[in-house]
C-alpha cells in the first residue's frame, strides 16, 4: 500500500491548502497540449506560451487564467467523448479572455455592487460552465435587487459572446465546429430537465437550449466551411486511452468495471482495467493487462510506465528500472516518467543508482518544478542539501512554517556559495 500511495503521488500534485489538485501526467499533458495548439495560433498567443493544466475535480469545467494558463477539469475530461468537443470547450474559454470579460465584469462589480454583492456575484462569475445552473439561484437567494439582475444579464451576454468568439477561433483554427454542437447537446442531456424549472433571468448563463441554437445559427451562416486541422484519427485514439487512464485511476474499480466490461477488448477498455487493478492491489491481472498492451503497441511509452509502476509494486526494482527506462527512451520531456525511475533508483541502491536519480530529479525540475521531485531528491541527498529539498518540497506544498525550518537547518551545514545555500535563503526570505 505504501508503494502505492507513492505512485499516485506521482499523478497528483497537492496545492496548498483550499486549492485544488492538479494532476501531473505526462500522457495526458501532451494530448492536451496538442490538442488546444490550434487554438493558441488562431488566438494570436505565442508559440508554446498556451500551458495546459489538469485539475482533479469531477466538475464539468474549464478555464482560461491569464490568458495563456487552461485549466481542464478531469470531470470534463471523463465525460466529453471527442477531442472536437474538448477544442470547443477551451475556445469557448479563450472567447472570454479574446473579449476581455474578466476586466469588463470587475468594471461592472465596482461600478453596480456593494461589497457583499461582490462577493456574492464572484461566486456567481466562477460558476463552471455548463454546471449545475441551479447554483446560481441558490447563491442569489434572497440578495435581489437591480444591480444583481444587472449584473446576471451582463454576464449572460458574456456566455453568448464567448460562444460566438469560440465558434469563429475553431474556424480560424481550421478545427471541427460541431465540436460545439456535441458538447451543448451533452449538457443538455445533463441539465435539460432542471433548466425547464429554472427561470432563465435568475442565472447567469443562458439556458443550455438556447446556446446550442446559438451556436447552430452562427455555423449555418459559413455553409462552406469544412475543417482542415480536425483531430486525427491516431489523436482521437491517444484520446480515448487518456480518457481511460483518467477513469482508471479516479473511478472506484466497480465503476471502471461498469464503464468497461470484460468483453470490452480495446486498448481503452485494457488500459483503465489494468490501472484499476493496479490500484486494488490485483497486481498480477494488472500486470497480464498491461503485457497485453504492451503486446499490441510496443512503441507506446505509456505503457511501460504502467509496467514500470506495476514492477515497483510487486517489489521487482530491476524490472521496475528497465520498464521505466524502456519508456524514456519512446519518449521526451518526461518529468514524471523521471521522477518515477528516480524513485525507484534510490530504493534499489545499486552501485550507481543516487547519482543517477539526482541527474534525473534536476532534469525534472528545469521540465516542470514538482512537490514529489523534490522529496525524491531529499532521499537521494545525505547532507545539507537533502534539507534543502525537503525545504523546497514543503515550500511548493503551502507548508511554509516547515519549508522555513529546514531552509534554516540546510543554511547550518551547507556552503554559503552553493546553490542550494542561496536557494534556502529566498525561501526564508
Amino acid at each position: 500500500m505504501r508503494k502505492l500511495c507513492v505512485i499516485l503521488l506521482c499523478l497528483f500534485i497537492g496545492l496548498p491548502a483550499r486549492a485544488a489538485s492538479l494532476i501531473s501526467d505526462t500522457e495526458t499533458e501532451k494530448l492536451l497540449t496538442e490538442l488546444v495548439a490550434p487554438l493558441a495560433v488562431a488566438a494570436d498567443i505565442p508559440d508554446g506560451r498556451l500551458r495546459v493544466h489538469v485539475v482533479a475535480s469531477d466538475e464539468f469545467n474549464a478555464f482560461v487564467m491569464g490568458g495563456e494558463d487552461v485549466y481542464i477539469y478531469t470531470g470534463l475530461l471523463q465525460q466529453i467523448k471527442n477531442p472536437s468537443a474538448l477544442q470547443a470547450v477551451v475556445a469557448h474559454e479563450l472567447g472570454h479572455t479574446l473579449g476581455g470579460h474578466m476586466t469588463q465584469m470587475s468594471a461592472r462589480m465596482s461600478a453596480e455592487m456593494t461589497r457583499t454583492m461582490l462577493i456574492q456575484a464572484l461566486g456567481i462569475g466562477l460558476m463552471a460552465v455548463g454546471g449545475d445552473p441551479s447554483l446560481g439561484a441558490g447563491v442569489l437567494a434572497g440578495s435581489g435587487g437591480i444591480a444583481t439582475q444587472s449584473m446576471l444579464a451582463f454576464t449572460r451576454d458574456e456566455e453568448r459572446i464567448a460562444d460566438d468568439m469560440g465558434v469563429g477561433l475553431m474556424m480560424r483554427a481550421g478545427l471541427d465546429v460541431n465540436g460545439f454542437i456535441d458538447v451543448f447537446q451533452q449538457m443538455e442531456h445533463m441539465t435539460g430537465v432542471l433548466e425547464s424549472k429554472i427561470n432563465p433571468n435568475r442565472i447567469n448563463h443562458p439556458l443550455t437550449a438556447e446556446r446550442l441554437n446559438n451556436v447552430r445559427a452562427q455555423i449555418a451562416k459559413h455553409p462552406d466551411y469544412t475543417p482542415t486541422n480536425a483531430p486525427t484519427d491516431a489523436q482521437n485514439a491517444e484520446y480515448e486511452l487518456v480518457r481511460a487512464k483518467l477513469i482508471g485511476y479516479l473511478d472506484n474499480q466497480d465503476a471502471v468495471m461498469t464503464r468497461y466490461p470484460a468483453a470490452d477488448v480495446s486498448d481503452a477498455a485494457l488500459y483503465a482495467r489494468a490501472i484499476a487493478r493496479m490500484r486494488s492491489g490485483e497486481l498480477g491481472a494488472a500486470h497480464r493487462g498491461t503485457s497485453t498492451l504492451i503486446s499490441r503497441a510496443p512503441d507506446n511509452p505509456y505503457y511501460h510506465e504502467l509496467m514500470g509502476d506495476i514492477e515497483y509494486q510487486l517489489g521487482d526494482y530491476d524490472a521496475s528500472v528497465d520498464a521505466y527506462q524502456t519508456a524514456l527512451g519512446l519518449t521526451t520531456d518526461a518529468p514524471q516518467i523521471e521522477t518515477a525511475l528516480a524513485l525507484v533508483l534510490t530504493e534499489r541502491r545499486a552501485p550507481g543508482d543516487i547519482d543517477r536519480a539526482i541527474s534525473l530529479c534536476k532534469r525534472a525540475l528545469l521540465t516542470a518544478p514538482a512537490p514529489l521531485t523534490y522529496w525524491v531528491l531529499a532521499r537521494a541527498y545525505d547532507d545539507g542539501r537533502a534539507d534543502w529539498a525537503r525545504a523546497e518540497y514543503y515550500h511548493m506544498i503551502g507548508k511554509n512554517d516547515i519549508a522555513r525550518q529546514y531552509a534554516r537547518r540546510a543554511r547550518t551545514s551547507l556552503d554559503p556559495a552553493s546553490p542550494e545555500y542561496i536557494k534556502s535563503g529566498d525561501i526564508l526570505e
